[in-house]
């Protein structure tokens, strides 16, 4: 039941960002879009482990923390610090695992899991302020531009 109501606030954050917000927010809606079909791809052969170290799982959150990281890196927006954060905390529960196998298999999937419920509200969010700032200030920038030209091309090369 918990995996439908987090489905259900997913696609809807998903939908509502593809929608109404910028570039930034409907990249995030591809990483997400991209989680969630390689972890049915994951779950469609076998049943997740928790009992040892899952790395079918360690390799997807590689691949979403890495993607959202990047996102951080150009997104012109706060929230996707938040959301690589957000994306790290797996990894940590997959070192944990590796560091101390013992570990109740509760507990890694608590921590493999648990971060991911605040994604969804962080979206929402994020698009809301979006729609706020294009309200307020006509424009708002998706990217950060790091590199300018100091002398343009001109017609005569």
């Amino acid at each position: 039941m918990r995996i439908a109501i987090f489905l259900a606030l997913m696609l809807l954050a998903l939908g509502y960002a593809a929608w109404k917000g910028g570039a930034p927010e409907r990249v995030m809606v591809g990483i997400a879009l991209m989680m969630i079909l390689l972890d049915s791809l994951l779950l469609s052969d076998e049943v997740a482990v928790y009992g040892s170290v899952d790395w079918a799982y360690l390799t997807l959150d590689l691949i979403g923390a890495t993607a959202t990281f990047i996102l951080a890196l150009f997104a012109h927006r706060f929230w996707p610090m938040i959301a690589a954060v957000l994306h790290m905390l797996p990894l940590l529960a997959h070192l944990s695992r590796v560091l101390d196998v013992s570990m109740n298999p509760v507990a890694y999937l608590t921590m493999q899991v648990a971060s991911s419920w605040l994604l969804p509200p962080l979206l929402i969010l994020a698009t809301w302020r979006h729609q706020q700032r294009l309200r307020r200030n006509g424009s708002d920038p998706s990217w950060h531009i790091f590199w300018r030209p100091s002398n343009p091309p001109t017609a005569n090369g």
